[in-house]
């Protein structure tokens, strides 16, 4: 490590009650949060991780600033885990948030609604053996502050919303078929690839973290026409609201 980096972490890990980390698994979910921030710079050190992390400052309510480090940091479960991870570790946030966008497996929900992961639970994991190791649980939870936080922003942009279960595999789920096991095994509202990890690495380290996920279709379109869609609309909902509750903590 030089000199420069470590002057760096030092000075990231006595920030972190002021520093929020913000993952998406795709660009267009990242974006719109980052043109939002002032005073942004491209964090070098991030690089060698594979990631090109975009750190500023937000206007809060209240006058103050708050630090806000965002990242694209891929899909699935192993993508979002070591994303996690790494923030955590290089930039000692308070708290992160993931923003993005997810199948949906309500009937009472409708497109560009929006599920808060109360619950998150894997799709394809064991969690009997996983959960013997820290944090000792087998499904994640948002936290209760951030949910609140959460909730209230969304009312006030009159967006329906739900505070529900998110079920995270590293598969895409398309078919009837796929969508009524995940139902059945998890008891999901919304179905995604990322969430689970970042609520476990979270946990496991102790740091309150929130999921958001816009509903983007009914969880029946094959991946190949899926990756043609364009999903800016959905995943600006769901940063819209994370900006929405970064000026309110």
């Amino acid at each position: 490590m030089t000199e420069q980096q470590g002057t760096e972490t030092s000075r990231q890990a006595g920030a972190s009650q002021q520093t929020v980390a913000i993952i998406g698994a795709l660009e267009e979910e990242v974006n719109l949060i980052a043109r939002s921030l002032h005073d942004v710079k491209h964090m070098e050190a991030s690089r060698r991780a594979g990631l090109d992390v975009v750190s500023g400052k937000l206007h809060k309510a209240d006058g103050s600033d708050i630090r806000v480090v965002a990242t694209v940091g891929g899909m699935g479960t192993v993508n979002a885990a070591a994303t996690t991870q790494h923030l955590i570790d290089m930039y000692r946030p308070g708290a992160v948030i993931f923003s993005g966008i997810a199948g949906n497996l309500n009937p009472s929900l409708h497109i560009n609604d929006v599920v808060l992961g109360g619950t998150l639970r894997y799709l394809d994991s064991d969690m009997r053996l996983i959960g013997q190791f820290a944090p000792k649980t087998e499904e994640f939870h948002s936290d209760g502050h951030l949910l609140d936080v959460a909730d209230r922003a969304l009312s006030q942009m009159d967006i329906t919303h739900i505070v529900g279960i998110i079920a995270s595999g590293d598969y895409f789920v398309d078919t009837p078929e796929k969508t009524q096991q995940v139902v059945r095994e998890t008891g999901a509202d919304a179905v995604e690839m990322e969430g689970a990890a970042v609520a476990h690495v979270a946990a496991r380290n102790e740091v309150p973290s929130l999921v958001i996920r816009a509903l983007s279709d009914n969880a029946d379109t094959d991946y190949e026409v899926f990756k043609e869609f364009d999903i800016s609309e959905y995943a600006d909902t769901a940063a819209r609201l994370v900006i929405r509750i970064l000026t309110q903590l």
